[in-house]
């Protein structure tokens, strides 16, 4: 070897394992035997596979497999039987000639993949609108609906009808007491867009109700082709549209509807007089309050003094006249039947919130109703009017009278919710109908008066949806005004009288017959309008989606 090569740089390694002084620490120890990359690689998981298992490789031409790629097993050919239910699978078909409510309600309770696509193109525009302005449009239509007394379920159904006649398909609407929402997310990578209202003021307006009704029926019509602009206009039409009742026709009919019920508790001319003015004097101190800007609550109670103070007037005037049905005549023009219906029928679609609120709501009016009697009531003792209960107990059975005085009853309350004249004489019809129904089974078959409401009630509900499918309209219109001649007036005059006169037990006793008479009517109306939703097949086999729910827990 030449001096050349002897002088030739040494390796590291080499020079590592014979230079003591040159170390590191990660040099290998002397003596530890470390296998050659060659041999078996030094990368490890805990997801390796173990040695000694032999696991069968993927053909050359076969890729990866990922969660969701079948089996290698499966076979679309032979593949297993599948489980069919022994009533079958059910099938939603949606077919046009049904009312919006039922097709926006069934889509609406089912998710959202599940829900057919809407028809390809938009209505009026070659590029559609804009989605924020479809939104805006959707709360403001959401906003009438809900302020006007609609339940929480259908106000959904005609947000979500709105949106999807603008090709909004993947949209959830979502309804509370105070609040309207709605968000839109174009596909599942997109972000979505959100909007929501919130509803300040409520009034009671059936008018303005069906026509936003027509707005919702017409936009939903695959044939109407209603421009954004068009649904714009209309909106504000009805938004500027005054009342179809001036407020003298309102106060007459607040005295009437006073008048009319006192007849159907026993009272007879000289009652029906005494008990239209004082529920006249009370609607105008209530206008009063709600000029000057008082809660609603306040003017309940300054509403429920005056035909109170006309009573106990009576009563001390030594005139022989049911003092009671003067008092309970003014009480049923003012009992919040329209929320109450509406609270529970929230309740039972499963809009627990919306249908809390509501109910406070009613307790909050009762609570005022209660107060502005038992001041009167209370003064009325202390000055020494004999009122007794027993008085008016003793109803006189004038059937014919008191159909007459129910109809009339249910005609004044369908002015005074402000509701089209064409609806007018079928509400009358319904609420006469519902009395006697009552009449028959209290009186005559003399069955308990929670379950004869109850029976009325589902008749009125079922008749109000009938008329509401006939017309493609709200239900409201036709139901809340012929409820009117069942609402428990003389159970709480009866239970508010006993509390004044120191006798608390028997005031509550009569109070919560009066709450289970207002729930049964609640209940009944929701459950008369749901049978003929069941049974009463329009256009087609459909049937709508419930929530299912576990039992116990």
């Amino acid at each position: 070897m030449s001096e050349a090569e002897d002088r030739k740089p040494q390796s590291d390694e080499a020079r590592s394992a014979f230079d003591p002084e040159i170390t590191s620490e990660f040099a290998i120890p002397a003596g530890l035997a470390v296998a050659r990359p060659g041999d078996e690689p030094e990368t490890t998981s805990e997801f390796a596979v173990p040695a000694g298992l032999d696991v069968a490789q993927p053909a050359a031409g076969e890729s990866e497999g990922s969660a969701f790629s079948p089996p290698s097993t499966y076979s679309a050919r032979q593949a297993p039987v599948a489980f069919t239910p022994a009533g079958g699978v059910p099938v939603v078909s949606l077919i046009k000639d049904l009312p919006w409510q039922d097709r926006m309600r069934t889509m609406l309770r089912m998710p959202v993949a599940e829900r057919p696509a809407p028809e390809a193109g938009p209505k009026a525009e070659e590029e559609g609108p804009a989605v924020p302005r479809v939104l805006d449009l959707t709360l403001r239509i959401g906003e009438l609906l809900l302020a006007g007394g609609e339940g929480a379920e259908d106000v959904e159904a005609a947000m979500f009808a709105v949106c999807r006649s603008y090709g909004l398909d993947r949209c959830e609407p979502n309804v509370t007491f105070t609040l309207l929402s709605i968000s839109y997310q174009p596909s599942l990578v997109e972000d979505p867009v959100t909007a929501s209202r919130t509803v300040r003021r409520r009034g009671t307006d059936y008018t303005r109700l069906a026509a936003v009704f027509r707005l919702v029926d017409d936009l939903s019509d695959p044939e109407s082709h209603l421009s954004l602009e068009e649904a714009y206009r209309r909106l504000a039409e009805m938004r500027r549209n005054r009342h179809p009742y001036p407020t003298w026709v309102l106060t007459s009919a607040s005295g009437l509807l006073a008048g009319a019920a006192s007849v159907l508790v026993g009272g007879d001319l000289v009652v029906f007089v005494a008990a239209m003015l004082g529920a006249m004097f009370g609607d105008r101190l209530a206008w009063l309050c709600a000029g000057r800007g008082l809660p609603e609550f306040y003017q309940f109670l300054v509403a429920a003094m005056p035909p109170a103070a006309i009573g106990i007037a009576l009563t001390l005037s030594h005139v022989d006249v049911k003092a009671s049905a003067v008092i309970t005549g003014g009480l049923f023009a003012l009992l919040p039947g329209r929320a109450l219906v509406a609270g529970v029928q929230d309740g039972l679609t499963g809009f627990y919130i919306t249908a809390a609120a509501r109910l406070l709501e009613v307790m909050y009016f009762f609570v005022g109703i209660v107060a502005g009697v038992l001041v009167m009531l209370y003064v009325g003792v202390q000055l020494g009017a004999h009122l007794d209960p027993d008085a008016a107990l003793g109803v006189t059975k004038r059937p014919l009278w008191q159909i007459g005085a129910s109809m009339l009853l249910s005609l004044t309350f369908a002015v005074l919710l402000q509701q089209e004249r064409s609806t007018v004489v079928a509400v009358t019809l319904n609420g006469g109908v519902a009395w006697s129904v009552y009449g028959a089974m209290r009186y005559t078959g003399e069955i308990s008066p929670v379950a004869s409401t109850a029976v009325a009630a589902g008749v009125v509900g079922l008749f109000g949806q009938l008329l509401a499918r006939y017309r493609f309209a709200s239900a409201l219109p036709y139901t809340t005004a012929a409820i009117g001649p069942l609402l428990p007036g003389s159970a709480t005059y009866f239970g508010l009288l006993a509390i004044a006169q120191s006798k608390v037990d028997a005031g509550l006793v009569s109070i919560t017959k009066a709450a289970a008479l207002a729930m049964a009517i609640a209940i009944g109306v929701n459950l008369g309008s749901e049978v003929s939703r069941m049974f009463l097949r329009i256009g087609s086999l459909e049937k709508r989606r419930a929530a299912k729910r576990t039992r116990g827990f």
